[in-house]
């Protein structure tokens, strides 16, 4: 517990003259504070900071792809180990501006791991691409393409006892 005080409330409190009495008048003013805020008249570091982007969740009950922060994520699979950036962006590209591409690579062999997430900034580009290339090929290899994220049914806390 930390103990904070105020110095422009000591300014009547003389320490030279009075000695001990001026102490005790010191210690009266410590005010003790629990936690990380200083109270409710004084505002609070989580309150000061406005403006950060979230997501916004609606009513919650409603069920397929979800937005995240920035736009609409794809997910592609079975991508080619030798794919590049560039190779994406060609097949992707047609269907709207894509705001981000990420691609991980093995660090042992270099490659591609074999997935691929694709954002754009509108659920209509996402959508017309995710039909379109599903399924479809690149490198010689069938793709995938599904959302990133997905908000499925709620599942039941239930668990089904077998005798």
């Amino acid at each position: 517990m930390a103990d904070v005080l105020d110095i422009n409330d000591v300014g009547d409190i003389d320490v030279e003259d009075e000695g001990d009495q001026s102490i005790s008048r010191l210690k009266d003013k410590v005010v003790k504070r629990k936690g990380r805020g200083f109270g409710p008249g004084e505002p609070r570091e989580h309150e000061k900071v406005r403006g950060y982007e979230s997501v916004d969740h609606g009513d919650g009950d409603e069920l397929g792809p979800q937005k995240s922060v920035e736009g609409w994520i794809l997910f592609v699979t079975s991508v080619h180990e030798e794919a590049s950036e560039d190779d994406l962006t060609e097949k992707f590209s047609e269907f709207g501006q894509i705001k981000n591409i990420s691609i991980n690579l093995d660090r042992r062999t270099g490659f591609l791991k074999g997935y691929a997430l694709i954002e754009y900034s509108t659920y209509d580009e996402a959508a017309a691409a995710r039909e379109a290339l599903n399924g479809s090929s690149l490198l010689g290899q069938t793709v995938g393409v599904d959302w990133c994220f997905v908000k499925g049914a709620k599942k039941s806390k239930r668990k089904s006892r077998r005798h």
